[in-house]
C-alpha cells in the first residue's frame, strides 16, 4: 500500500497571484484590494490543511483470468487524517477495462478509516497486463490544498485466450508407442474391433470369437486396434500480423492454438509448440495439466518481431519435432518463409496441415482501378499458394470470421479422404 504525496495549492492561489501581479503591472491598487481576501483565505487554509497521509492498494482475486470474463478486484483506501475528498483513478492498458466503466472513484474518509471498494475488471484481449498504476488526489475540506501522486505497484494479470467451439479434431496418420485415446491402424491389444483370424497357439481364450467359431471347423479369434497417443507440434507463424482496430490474425491464431492444444491434451497426446518468426520460441512436446499451462504461458509471450533474415526449419531443434509427429501450421500465409518451412517439413516425411487465418477480411480493395487490380492479384497469388501446398500433400483449412473452427478443420478431413498420395 502506497501513500499519496506532495501538496499543491488550489485555485485560490491563481486568483490571488493574478490580482497582485495585475496591481503591480497596471499600477491599480484596487486589484490588490480585490485579491486580498483570496490571499487571506489562502494563508488561513494552507495553515489549517493537514496531509491526510492517504494509502491506496489494488488487489485482484486471481492473477489469471480468461479473455472476456470478469475479474474481481478490490481497491483498499485508508487515511490517517480526515480527508474530504479522495480521488482514485486507474491508468489501465487499453485491453483492460472496468466493468462498470468507472475509471475513477471519489470517497470521503475519517481519521484512521479504511475502506474496501469493489472494482471488477475485464480483459478484452489475451496477454500479460500490468494494472498496478494508480493516480491519487486528496483535497482538504476547503479545497485550498491538493495532495496528488502517481503510484506504480506492479500487478500483472495473465489473460488466457478464450477457446473456440471444437468437438472433433484432426487425427495423425501415424501413432506413437504410448497409450492414449487414438485408435491405431496397426492391430494389437485394444478395444476397437479390427478383424478375425484363425486361432494360433498362445492366443488368449478371452479373445476367441465363439459365435464365429461355431460356424467354422476351427477356432477364430478377434483382432483389435490398440489405443495409442500421437505427437502434435503446433507451428505458429509470428513473422507478420494483419490487423484492424478490433482484431488481428495473430489474436485468432493464438486462440486457435490454445483450442487445439486443449483438445489434443484431453486425448492424452503429447503437444509441443514452435513460434516460428523473427524470434524463435519453442516448447518440447509433453502431456498433462502442467504442459497445458506451459503452452498457454508460451502463447502469451508470442508477438510479431519483424526480421528480414531468411529463416528455415533448420533453426528449430531436432528434439522439438519427433518422428511421426503431426505438425499443425497456424498462419495467415502472408510470409513466404513460413510456407517454405511447411513444404520442407512435408518433404522430410512429417504429417502436415495448415490452418490459414484468412487475412482478406482485414484488407480493403481500394477505390481506384489500380488498387482494385492489385487486390485481385493478391487474392490470386494466395490461391496459387494454397494449390501449391495441396499439391505436395499439405491440406489447407481456411478459417475466417464467417465460419467456425470446426468447419475449417472439416476441410482437412475431406482433403485427406480424397487426395492422392503426394510425391515427396
Amino acid at each position: 500500500m502506497k501513500r499519496a504525496g506532495s501538496p499543491r495549492i488550489g485555485g485560490y492561489a491563481v486568483v490571488a497571484a493574478a490580482g497582485l501581479v495585475g496591481a503591480l503591472a497596471l499600477r491599480r491598487p484596487e486589484l490588490a484590494i480585490v485579491a486580498a481576501p483570496f490571499a487571506l483565505l489562502l494563508v488561513i487554509g494552507a495553515g489549517a490543511a493537514r496531509d491526510p497521509k492517504a494509502s491506496v492498494a489494488l488487489s485482484v482475486a486471481s492473477d489469471r483470468t480468461l479473455e472476456g470474463e470478469e475479474l474481481a478486484g478490490t481497491l483498499t483506501v485508508r487515511a490517517e487524517a480526515p480527508v474530504d475528498r479522495l480521488e482514485v483513478g486507474l491508468r489501465l492498458p487499453r485491453p483492460v477495462e472496468v466493468v462498470d466503466a468507472r475509471h475513477s472513484l471519489a470517497v470521503r474518509l475519517r481519521a484512521g478509516e479504511e475502506r474496501e471498494l469493489s472494482l471488477p475488471l475485464r480483459c478484452t484481449r489475451w496477454g500479460l497486463w500490468d494494472v498496478g498504476e494508480i493516480e491519487v488526489r486528496a483535497r482538504d475540506p476547503f479545497r485550498f490544498v491538493v495532495w496528488e501522486t502517481s503510484i506504480h505497484d506492479p500487478l500483472v494479470v495473465k489473460a488466457y485466450p478464450r477457446q473456440e467451439a471444437l468437438s472433433r479434431i484432426v487425427s495423425a496418420r501415424e501413432t506413437q508407442a504410448f497409450t492414449g485415446s487414438e485408435v491405431a491402424r496397426v492391430k494389437g491389444d485394444g478395444i476397437e474391433y479390427a478383424d478375425i483370424r484363425d486361432y494360433r497357439p498362445g492366443d488368449r481364450v478371452r479373445s476367441i470369437n465363439w459365435r464365429a467359431s461355431a460356424r467354422r471347423r476351427g477356432l477364430v479369434v478377434n483382432e483389435r486396434h490398440p489405443e495409442r497417443n500421437t505427437d502434435v507440434v503446433l507451428l505458429l507463424d509470428s513473422f507478420a500480423d494483419v490487423r484492424d482496430e478490433s482484431r488481428s490474425t495473430l489474436d485468432d491464431a493464438v486462440r486457435a492454438c490454445a483450442t487445439l492444444a486443449e483438445r489434443y491434451l484431453e486425448r492424452r497426446d503429447r503437444v509441443g509448440l514452435v513460434a516460428f518468426g523473427g524470434v524463435l520460441r519453442w516448447l518440447q512436446p509433453g502431456m498433462g495439466t502442467g504442459q497445458r499451462y506451459r503452452l498457454i504461458e508460451t502463447l502469451l509471450e508470442t508477438g510479431v518481431e519483424p526480421t528480414y533474415v531468411w529463416r528455415d526449419i533448420n533453426v528449430v531443434p531436432a528434439r522439438i519435432l519427433p518422428p511421426k509427429a503431426l505438425v499443425v501450421g497456424v498462419s495467415p500465409l502472408v510470409d513466404r518463409r513460413f510456407a517454405t518451412a511447411l513444404e520442407d517439413l512435408r518433404a522430410r516425411g512429417f504429417d502436415v496441415f495448415v490452418l490459414e487465418i484468412d487475412p482478406a477480411r482485414f484488407v480493403r480493395p481500394g477505390r481506384d482501378e489500380i488498387e482494385q487490380l492489385g487486390y485481385r492479384l493478391w487474392i490470386l497469388e494466395r490461391e496459387v499458394l494454397r494449390r501449391k501446398l495441396e499439391e505436395v500433400g499439405i491440406a489447407v483449412a481456411r478459417w475466417s470470421e464467417t465460419g467456425s473452427l470446426e468447419a475449417a478443420l472439416e476441410e482437412v478431413r475431406t482433403y485427406r479422404r480424397y487426395a492422392r498420395p503426394a510425391r515427396v
